[in-house]
């Protein structure tokens, strides 16, 4: 596999920032590869603020698409046919012109191993009927491409137009045989920006299109938050938060703009597991009123799946990783298990998928209907989840 892309020297990637530098990091819906760095697209609320690589608009690589897969299939975090595996979907889009052999030469290469993983390609770029072929030559993988589709027509938040993914989703969806499932990723959602009734209809008429659609709100950190107040632009929120930000009244007519027969899911593994008809493997089941909008059909197989661990099981899960050592097991219920002595996130969200079970940290308690989200928009509940 050969770089496309400039691939920076030692002394170049030294001076990234620390988190800049880890190629592989483990995110909620999946182990995260991120060997490629750097977009021009220019999205407000691009998570590359958090990463210190705002200002990084020429992809550039790191390693080679061989050491990066390595590194990958090596890593702690990995279980070959089991752990959900994202690709570029922190630093750069996937499908940007230089970043699509990349994109390829990685699932090709993942696939050429018989890993049957999950694999999430999320983009907003402009796909092509070549595309098909390609990703259906794909023996193994249980590939998802998410389409980010906002409708955000204000050029200084999001300066590449929403109707590129809108056509790159029907392109790709247009196929009667395909392997790979295509998703409308509804996202951020942000009220008096993108949440009037047209927008609604707009997202309603495109969804027709799609495998399932999910629908999520705005990562509004400190660092977004600074640079919206620096260029001027419209504050969506007086304040931040760590979780994603989906007030009550706009779930309330996202759901009244839908109907049954159309796939709707508020969490991305949903979606993802409902488009290949497989259980969730978050394991989101245990959260009942996360389910209430979900098929029938999907319920019955998440139901299937629904095991309940023990405090060993959990123990044992952790026990090949060293930031896990200080775990200790709080309470389990039959909906999570809420855990303490996780320094971050990253251990937590690999017990999840290892026992396709939800795992709280007792630090950030999931309230009972807002989700796992911000609590920003939501009338005061006590009962947690």
């Amino acid at each position: 596999m050969t770089t496309r892309v400039a691939l920076l020297s030692r002394e170049q990637i030294d001076r990234l920032p620390a988190r800049a530098r880890e190629v592989v990091e483990y995110r909620k819906s999946g182990l995260s590869l991120n060997h490629i760095q750097g977009c021009p697209l220019d999205c407000a609320y691009c998570i590359r603020h958090t990463y210190g690589l705002w200002d990084q608009r020429v992809p550039r690589a790191l390693m080679t698409d061989a050491e990066a897969v390595e590194e990958l299939v090596n890593h702690r975090y990995f279980q070959p046919h089991v752990t959900p595996v994202q690709v570029f979907n922190r630093a750069t889009d996937p499908f940007l012109p230089a970043v699509r052999p990349h994109t390829f030469a990685v699932l090709e290469d993942l696939d050429g191993r018989g890993m049957t993983n999950h694999v999430l390609v999320i983009t907003r770029h402009q796909m092509k009927a070549a595309d098909i072929d390609r990703l259906n030559a794909l023996k193994h993988l249980k590939v998802t491409l998410l389409f980010t589709y906002s409708g955000i027509d204000n050029k200084d938040i999001e300066p590449y137009p929403s109707h590129v993914a809108a056509e790159s989703l029907k392109l790709m969806s247009a196929p009667d045989r395909r392997r790979y499932r295509t998703v409308l990723y509804w996202r951020p959602l942000v009220p008096g920006l993108n949440d009037t009734d047209e927008h609604l209809d707009q997202a309603y008429g495109l969804a027709g299109h799609a495998d399932a659609t999910v629908f999520t709100g705005l990562f509004y950190r400190d660092q977004i938050a600074e640079y919206y107040k620096a260029n001027g632009l419209p504050e969506p929120y007086e304040d931040t938060a760590r979780r994603k930000i989906v007030p009550e009244t706009l779930e309330r007519r996202v759901l009244a703009a839908f109907d049954t027969t159309t796939p709707l899911f508020r969490k991305t593994s949903c979606a993802v597991a409902y488009a290949h008809g497989l259980p969730d493997y978050n394991g989101h089941y245990g959260i009942r009123e996360l389910c209430d909008i979900c098929p029938l059909s999907q319920l019955d197989l998440c139901a299937s799946a629904h095991r309940v661990p023990s405090p060993s099981q959990i123990r044992d899960a952790s026990g090949t990783l060293p930031e896990a050592r200080g775990l200790v097991v709080v309470d389990i219920t039959d909906r999570a298990a809420v855990v303490s002595g996780l320094e971050t996130e990253q251990p937590r969200y690999y017990l999840q998928h290892a026992l396709g079970f939800q795992v709280h940290d007792v630090r950030h308690p999931h309230v009972e209907r807002r989700h796992g989200r911000a609590d920003i928009g939501w009338k005061e509940d006590k009962r947690d989840g």
